[in-house]
């Protein structure tokens, strides 16, 4: 199977985690087609990416400035019958594209994506539960391998045909330089693309998996309100575009059977000799508390159409500029 690898950039802040994270993939058992870099809109990262990496595709983000513009520059110029998403501050185990591309064995398998595990400064906060582990872009406890209502989009995977049927993710989903740290954009696009194609099929392997740097500011408590709320409003986003119905089944799930879980295991382990359960536990309330009150913020808003970002140019083309 070919597989092209997007990997999107856009702070030389990352440059030694961009590089690192373009060896992962060249290190690969089964070699991708080809590594395409999405710089956005850095002129300076862009030139120098291109001096340093000349067997690799660096190309300019072309669409809005945010990560769902990146990633539609990068489908638009992949090659392969299946493009791989890699965040830019990740590295991936050597099999990562052979699990990927085994999960495809289905013709009704649309998209397959792995486990992220997080690369902390030092030791993970003792507070922090793993339930929230999507806080710093990793799987979550509670996510189960098989059949997945969306994958999570550092370690994710999709026909290219995929795009061919629900087009591109959408601008004002999903991170952009200098704002909130949204997220969603990939969840956005899995929840379209299933509703467009009912039969296809998105799995979830944990055999697939990559390691996702921490920063230390992301380790404080600071970011994780600011992240869960930030979430909260992205989810608003989300359920305008696809409805409450789909945008927020995994949630409901998550929220009323994983979470009680979490904050009973957290007390069973403070009971039982490790008081930093009673901080995993509050933490979990908290995180929850701050989700629900962006949602809320977030579904009061006016609403702003930016869905034509991912209409009104239809299919995403192939490009080979």
């Amino acid at each position: 199977m070919k597989i092209s690898v997007v990997i999107c950039a856009y702070t030389e802040q990352r440059w030694d985690d961009v590089l690192a994270a373009v060896e992962s993939v060249r290190a690969q058992r089964l070699a991708p087609q080809e590594i395409i870099l999405v710089v956005d809109h850095n002129d300076a990262l862009l030139a120098r990416l291109k001096a340093a990496l000349p067997d690799v595709r660096v190309l300019p983000n072309t669409g809005p400035q945010g990560l769902s513009g990146g990633k539609n520059t990068g489908v638009a110029a992949a090659g392969g019958e299946v493009v791989a998403f890699l965040d830019d501050d990740a590295v991936a185990h050597p099999d990562w594209l052979s699990v990927l591309a085994a999960g495809y064995a289905e013709p009704d398998v649309a998209g397959v994506g792995g486990r992220t595990l997080p690369l902390w400064p030092s030791d993970a906060p003792r507070w922090f539960p793993e339930e929230f582990a999507w806080v710093v872009g990793c799987t979550y406890r509670g996510m189960a391998a098989g059949p997945i209502r969306n994958l999570m989009g550092g370690n994710a995977s999709f026909r290219r045909a995929a795009f061919e049927v629900a087009g591109g993710f959408r601008s004002g989903i999903g991170r952009a330089p200098g704002k909130r740290p949204l997220g969603c954009e990939e969840t956005e696009f899995c929840i379209r693309l299933r509703q467009a194609a009912p039969e296809t099929v998105l799995l979830f392997d944990d055999r697939a998996v990559i390691w996702h740097r921490v920063p230390g500011e992301r380790a404080r408590f600071a970011y994780f309100r600011t992240r869960c709320y930030a979430e909260g409003l992205s989810k608003a986003m989300v359920t305008r575009s696809v409805g409450v119905g789909d945008g927020l089944a995994s949630e409901r799930r998550h929220a009323l059977v994983e979470l009680p879980r979490g904050v009973a295991r957290g007390v069973r382990a403070a009971l039982t000799g490790d008081p930093a359960g009673f901080g995993r536990a509050g933490a979990i309330v908290a995180g929850l508390a701050f989700t629900l009150s962006g949602y809320a913020a977030g579904s009061l808003r006016p609403s702003r159409d930016t869905a034509g970002s991912h209409r009104a140019s239809g299919p995403l083309r192939r490009s080979h500029g």
